[in-house]
């Protein structure tokens, strides 16, 4: 089996498409996996894919990129408050907001912190999605090292997290402010009317055809006037085809 066999059997088995990546950084990435896990062949690590389930989750994880932490970029995370600040005061309906590629929850439970802060008696809805299922059900857990809350200030730490051991455990307000889904950002369709939409240090690992489809994908998803909050590596240079004006740095208007 070679690579290109290997990514169309990882589509029809984990329903992944592989194909969507940057070819030469995912190829490395595939071979050094294959080599720490002990196979001699592609063929040795379907084989072990088929078979055991860790390893599968192994490769699922390692493929679609894991890392993350609360309030990612603070002072990138402070210019997406002032947007929501204003987007809350000129309407009074609830929000609607998408964290797409959610990982473990940082990110949507930064948002939740942010809008409870700002105006804690709307019923705001945001929608959290992944497409790793078990990385979903430890977001829904809400439970994070010490390393994950760095950024978080004392006085939300104190507000909206309990300590139990070395865990730092978000509390079940902030928990209730969102509902996490399984969504493949190639390969499933997108919800529409968002106010807001997050997809930080995602979009990144996708080739240019793929990055420009979901950019497109997001435009259509959102409002008009609607923000999409990308990460600390993703401008769009080419943000005017997909009808956006730049509101802050790495945020992007839909007109």
């Amino acid at each position: 089996m070679d690579i290109g066999e290997f990514k169309n059997w990882v589509l029809k088995d984990f329903g992944l498409d592989l194909f969507a990546y940057k070819e030469n950084q995912l190829h490395r990435r595939i071979l050094s996996l294959i080599s720490r896990v002990g196979a001699s062949s592609i063929d040795e690590y379907v084989s072990m894919l088929k078979k055991d389930p860790e390893q599968r989750q192994r490769f699922l994880d390692f493929i679609t990129i894991n890392v993350t932490e609360f309030f990612r970029n603070p002072e990138i995370f402070r210019e997406a408050e002032k947007e929501i600040k204003n987007m809350l005061y000129s309407s009074k309906e609830p929000l609607k907001i998408w964290s797409a590629a959610c990982s473990i929850g940082a990110e949507p439970y930064s948002i939740a912190i942010i809008l409870d802060k700002l105006d804690s008696l709307r019923k705001n809805n945001i929608i959290a999605t992944d497409i790793d299922s078990t990385i979903l059900n430890k977001a829904k857990l809400g439970e994070y090292t010490e390393n994950e809350i760095k950024n978080v200030e004392k006085q939300d730490l104190d507000k909206y997290f309990r300590i139990v051991g070395d865990k730092y455990i978000i509390v079940d307000k902030i928990k209730k402010m969102i509902t996490f889904k399984k969504h493949d950002l190639i390969l499933d369709s997108y919800d529409n009317n968002f106010d807001l939409v997050i997809c930080r240090n995602v979009v990144i690992y996708f080739n240019q055809d793929v990055k420009e489809k979901i950019y497109k994908k997001f435009s259509q998803s959102l409002k008009k006037g609607g923000l999409l909050f990308v990460g600390a590596t993703e401008s769009i240079y080419n943000y005017k085809e997909y009808g956006f004006e730049k509101a802050s740095t790495f945020i992007y208007r839909k007109l």
